[in-house]
């Protein structure tokens, strides 16, 4: 009889676990948090990272899944908020992806978009006009931007255009391409309900057992 209390125990544990387990793998799947290292300084949006280790997460809101957090190593402050535009590829890749927008020798490289692994989609990054120009007639390709007088940080409804190497600024639809469906908001028909419901019939079976009368010893 002792040998099945132990089981029981044992099965409530690892129930428990597994549910916590199992929600914390729905929190860095809906914000997208990916840690970072950067062995140089780069530029993105509207400021310089010094080398070294970030986290970048998606900030938590249902309306608008492409407004992206910036926090250092341990993810006690967050540095800066950035706007951004889904831009859309063919194959994920196991892997997070970083592309950068090259710049000349001796300046940081300017970061141009940010992968989640598995995604399809990611997140362009988008610079204040001025500086977009300058990125764009260095490397020779459309930079998504906002107006120099937008408020800082750049963030929701902040009309996005994309300037071309000649300075002549576009629709985004020209230059990025967003035709995908939309990500999708945590599934409510996910395991989780069930691993919480295995945990508390493990429990109640484990407090039940207490009450079995045991038979003695002939």
């Amino acid at each position: 009889m002792k040998s099945h209390k132990l089981q029981m125990i044992v099965l409530c544990l690892v129930a428990i676990a597994a549910l916590f387990a199992s929600s914390n793998a729905k929190a860095d799947t809906w914000n997208k948090a990916t840690k970072i290292t950067f062995s140089e300084p780069v530029e993105i949006s509207d400021m310089v990272l010094p080398s070294g280790t970030y986290w970048f997460q998606l900030m938590d809101s249902s309306s608008d899944r492409h407004i992206v957090q910036i926090w250092n190593a341990d993810r006690t402050r967050l540095i800066t908020t950035i706007l951004a535009v889904p831009n859309y590829r063919l194959q994920p890749k196991g892997d997070t992806v970083i592309k950068f927008a090259e710049r000349p020798s001796g300046t940081p490289e300017a970061v141009k978009a940010w992968f989640y692994p598995g995604d399809n989609f990611g997140q362009e990054f988008v610079y204040r006009k001025a500086r977009a120009t300058q990125i764009a007639q260095t490397v020779n390709e459309p930079v998504l931007s906002v107006r120099d007088e937008a408020p800082a940080p750049v963030v929701e409804q902040t009309p996005v255009k994309a300037v071309e190497p000649s300075g002549e600024e576009v629709e985004i639809a020209e230059v990025v391409d967003t035709v995908a469906p939309a990500p999708a908001l945590p599934s409510t028909g996910s395991s989780l309900p069930l691993l919480g419901l295995l945990g508390l019939l493990a429990v109640g079976a484990g407090f039940g057992l207490r009450f079995v009368p045991t038979r003695d010893a002939a």
